[in-house]
């Protein structure tokens, strides 16, 4: 079982660029990204979600992501992978971070799960 990360944002440049920090701790980490709609609008798209779980090399993914909107998408992109995707409800830059870093040191899964619930979004 190998474990990756999905970044999605409502802002292309955002989810663009949160993976080239994450790079920084966690080089090893499959890490992919979808951000903005399919026209380059701000806003969240099903199909890139989908592609971005499709082009992970994970098997079991960790999908973090910026607006509620982002998190309706995500829902119906998961329905569709074969892969199994954990969603999180969390604070988009640190939880990421926290999780790249850890599942680059080869922490647990349900380790890191632990890591993340204080940032959990209320």
């Amino acid at each position: 079982m190998s474990l990756g990360i999905t970044i999605v944002s409502h802002v292309p440049d955002i989810a663009a660029g949160l993976p080239k920090l994450l790079k920084q701790v966690a080089a090893d980490v499959p890490i992919t990204f979808a951000g903005g709609t399919d026209d380059g609008d701000i806003g969240t798209s099903m199909e890139k979600i989908s592609q971005a779980f499709e082009d992970n090399a994970a098997d079991e993914i960790l999908a973090f992501y910026d607006l509620g909107s982002a998190k309706m998408n995500l829902e119906m992109a998961e329905e569709m992978s074969d892969k199994t995707i954990h969603l999180y409800d969390t604070a988009l830059i640190e939880s990421a971070y926290t999780a790249a870093s850890l599942l680059q040191a080869d922490v647990p899964l349900k380790d890191v799960e632990e890591q993340l619930k204080p940032l959990k979004v209320k």
